[in-house]
């Protein structure tokens, strides 16, 4: 290769004469030396021939394929799979041009870079659109694919390809598939009878988490509940280690993190139980509640059940409209938020509860707002403390009685006005109580949790309002549930000999419903167990489970010997993370779970999966978020087939901080394109100027100090925007002001052509990771060696940003009053004499008395005068 500082003339005449000796080239030397080859660069920037040629040299250099090297520091970057929907959107191409600006960046500090790319290719959108167009799911997902790869690939991402997966490959789900049935056998899998969200749209169960407002989080129709048996896994037994280890996560955004906070929702208080006047038709002589604020249980006077509850079906038996109430109620939206503003209806059960320590009757009642999936479904009302129970009181005229007072005054309220005040536990006391009257919170709180210990009726416990991982999807389109029904042995897991259960991918449609459900070919089986006939679960997995493990599957993705191997260690966790806050709680979560799943069972060596998370915003268009049925989506494939990839990766990171909204806009592109012409235009006028002397730093006048100066600025601020700020339009927007800042160079002759050179190196360097193509030729052109990518980064001169003067600000009275230039060892009691003798601050002080001057240190002085 042709090294920095051979002269342009000498280093084409070398080429010619390497050309004149070899004239057989292979194809990858030809894609090697391209950049080289021609006599002098283009008038113009023409990014579709360049961009061609910048490919097909990483492509014939395998450039991006990586492998574990222990004597290098490795970086693990990777952006959430995406859905292969078959045509990008620039949501798309905005999270993946993050993600591919820092793994291309991390290249160039010298790391060992894993950035791969696979597809979440099971659930419902092809599953529908299979059933919409009547082509089989595998086809039409394998069709848009093949689509999409071409698309990241025109894109330029540095994906390592070799490493591609898809989810709804039976090489990928098998493993899946044998890592339930080790869940199973450990009794973290588990089958039982439950009530559950169900979408009837999409004739499916969602977990908790897939339920948005009461509606499905894919069809956004409302979601109902009902009882099914489904198969769950024990993401409980693990809610106290998801918690605490959101402390360690300290470079994911603190929304995200206070999102899976109050979703795993702990809380300490007591359980304690009510006594029935009237016990169950099972026997039971009690009911059991959960309440975080015993203090006030002299307050309660009533007692509230879900719909579903035995107590609510008991009393039901006799009573046709509390029959139709619970039933209408049992079919209603199920969303935490609707909890809180939606109208609160009940009715009274006729059955009684004795209160725990009065032993006074309290009467049941059937409430809307009571879910029978969390806790007991069960709740102990304090209408006077609780203003969901206050609503409900008044509209069904229940006592309402005040058990707790402000401290600082111990007055009774009107309990016929809400107020919330009494929820600060600090500044509280107890009245109304009997024996517990005066406490403040935590006294009250032990005293009474103590009396319920003691008399068998209660116990401190610490709840979360977590619940199991639902996992059970009664579509087709998914990896199949690996169990088996044995008349015989009972539910028995698929042996690891034969697996993966494979999907039948040549199915037909006949309505919304699954079709395994009709394929006796493939539920008829035999027990592994005993050999009998047998049936196969139909249900098919959530895809989640498909998404809670790929990062490590790509590790080793060609094993088909193991789930995960010794790379999968070598690379976890993913150093960088990007993709979208609204999978705080989905994916994210799920993902922890998963990953520490993985480490008991000896698979992994490291707590959490993902240590720096970036949660990039949405791409607007007229305020609002592009989509189809709004009919104000931009296609990222034309923008690439008229400016070129560079031009739209650039606007996507130029546009706004990652972590916002980008609006669109169709100038903005525009003035992307003019820049990288005009970044074009100014290397080729370099070039054409000649070669430049070598720099001498000692012999600069003070114009060519202060273009250096600002080139190793713009070096140090680039490197701490691309590393810890992520904030990459900054970073552009420095790059820029260096280049407009060579225009004080007076000619390209002696130092100002070294100066400019070094300038222009330092620019494309920093460019490389936002715009690849172009700055993959100019690097070339600038003399440099090798691929732009492989170069380090450029090196910080510590000794180019000491100033030999230095501006100063100079207000009266926090007012800017003048500026001067001092020498920057100038100290300082000088720099308040110079500042006090600028003559349009001697004005703004006329018949004013000096009280303070203070010196900001190479910022300001500031004159307080009056």
């Amino acid at each position: 290769m042709i090294m920095a500082g051979v002269s342009v003339r000498n280093r084409r005449r070398d080429q010619r004469s390497i050309q004149s000796q070899l004239p057989v080239f292979t194809g990858r030397m030809r894609a090697l030396f391209a950049p080289l080859n021609r006599n002098k660069m283009e008038e113009k920037y023409q990014s579709g021939e360049l961009e061609q040629r910048a490919q097909q040299y990483w492509q014939d250099q395998r450039s991006f394929a990586v492998h574990q090297d222990d004597k290098r520091e490795k970086f693990y970057c990777l952006a959430m799979l995406p859905y292969p929907s078959g045509a990008l959107h620039m949501g798309h191409v905005r999270n993946y041009t993050i993600a591919d600006v820092i793994a291309r960046y991390h290249r160039m500090q010298g790391r060992n870079v894993l950035q791969p790319m696979g597809w979440d290719a099971f659930g419902m959108p092809a599953e529908n659109a299979a059933i919409a167009n009547n082509v089989p799911p595998a086809a039409w997902t394998a069709t848009n694919i093949d689509d999409m790869r071409r698309q990241f690939q025109r894109l330029g991402f540095a994906y390592d390809w070799d490493r591609e997966l898809a989810t709804c490959h039976p090489e990928y789900y098998r493993w899946e598939q044998w890592f339930f049935t080790l869940l199973f056998e450990k009794g973290l899998a588990y089958k039982k009878e439950a009530e559950v969200n169900w979408c009837e749209t999409d004739q499916t169960v969602l977990a908790n988490e897939q339920v948005v407002d009461g509606c499905c989080w894919r069809c956004d129709k409302p979601v109902e509940r009902r009882q099914m048996s489904q198969w769950f896994i024990k993401i409980t037994a693990y809610a106290e280690e998801l918690l605490a280890d959101l402390d360690k996560l300290e470079q994911w955004p603190d929304q995200v993190r206070t999102m899976q906070r109050n979703w795993i929702g702990r809380s300490e208080g007591t359980n304690l139980r009510f006594g029935l006047v009237t016990p169950l038709f099972t026997g039971e002589d009690s009911m059991e509640v959960y309440t975080t604020r015993p203090d006030t249980l002299m307050g309660a006077t009533y007692v509230a059940v879900a719909p579903q509850h035995p107590i609510a079906k008991q009393a039901a038996e006799n009573n046709k409209s509390l029959a139709a109430f619970n039933e209408k109620q049992s079919q209603g939206k199920v969303a935490e938020k609707d909890m809180a503003t939606m109208e609160k209806l009940g009715m009274a059960t006729g059955m009684n509860a004795l209160h725990p320590l009065t032993g006074e009757e309290v009467p049941i009642w059937v409430a809307n707002f009571v879910l029978m999936s969390y806790g007991s479904g069960a709740v102990m009302s304090v209408p006077g403390h609780d203003e969901r129970d206050f609503e409900f009181a008044r509209k069904y005229h229940l006592p309402i009685v005040q058990v707790i007072a402000r401290a600082a005054d111990d007055q009774a309220y009107d309990t016929t006005v809400w107020s919330d005040w009494y929820a600060d536990k600090t500044d509280i006391v107890t009245v109304n109580s009997g024996e517990f009257d005066g406490l403040d919170f935590d006294s009250a709180f032990n005293a009474i949790a103590d009396r319920l210990e003691a008399e068998g009726k209660g116990e401190r416990t610490v709840n979360y309002r977590l619940r199991d991982w639902g996992v059970s999807r009664q579509r087709y389109w998914g990896a199949p549930i690996p169990i088996i029904y044995c008349d015989s042995c009972g539910t028995v897991p698929v042996p690891a000999k034969d697996l993966p259960v494979v999907l039948p991918t040549d199915v037909e449609f006949e309505g919304i419903g699954s079709p395994l459900k009709k394929m006796p070919a493939f539920f008829e089986t035999t027990c592994p167990g005993c050999g009998k006939p047998a049936t196969r679960e139909t249900d098919t997995f959530d895809t989640f489970m498909e998404s809670s493990w790929y990062y490590l599957r790509y590790a080793c993705a060609r094993n088909g010997d193991a789930m995960l191997d010794g790379e999968a260690s070598y690379w976890a966790p993913v150093d960088q993370y990007v993709g979208g806050i609204e999978h705080a709680i989905l994916h994210l979560l799920y993902a922890r779970f998963y990953h520490k799943l993985l480490r008991d069972e000896g698979l992994v060596n490291s707590d959490e999966p993902f240590t720096r998370l970036l949660t990039q915003g949405m791409v607007l268009k007229d305020g609002a978020k592009m989509s189809k049925s709004k009919g104000n989506t931009v296609d990222p494939q034309g923008l690439i087939d008229r400016y070129g990839a560079d031009t739209v990766r650039l606007f996507s990171m130029f546009a706004a901080p990652p972590e916002q909204s980008l609006e669109w806009s169709d100038s903005g592109v525009e003035g992307a394109h003019r820049f990288l012409k005009r970044l074009w235009k100014l290397v080729k006028a370099h070039v054409e100027a000649g070669d430049p002397q070598a720099l001498n730093t000692a012999d600069l006048d003070d114009t060519q100090k202060a273009v250096r100066r600002k080139t190793h600025e713009t070096i140090a601020k680039v490197d701490d925007d691309y590393c810890r700020r992520q904030t990459f339009n900054t970073a552009i927007a420095a790059v820029m002001e260096l280049t407009n800042e060579l225009g004080k160079l007076s000619d390209r002759s002696g130092q100002n052509l070294a100066l400019e050179r070094e300038a222009l190196r330092a620019a494309v360097l920093m460019l490389a990771p936002i715009v690849p193509h172009i700055c993959h030729q100019l690097w070339q052109e600038l003399g440099g060696a090798g691929s732009v990518m492989d170069h380090p980064w450029p090196e910080l001169d510590e000794s180019a940003l000491v100033r030999d003067s230095i501006e100063l600000v100079v207000q009266v009275n926090g007012k800017l009053r003048a500026r001067m230039e001092v020498a920057a060892n100038t100290d300082k009691d000088t720099i308040e004499a110079l500042a006090l003798g600028q003559d349009n601050v001697q004005k703004f002080l006329q018949g004013n008395t000096v009280r303070k001057v203070i010196v900001v240190p190479g910022k300001l002085v500031n004159i307080v005068a009056n």
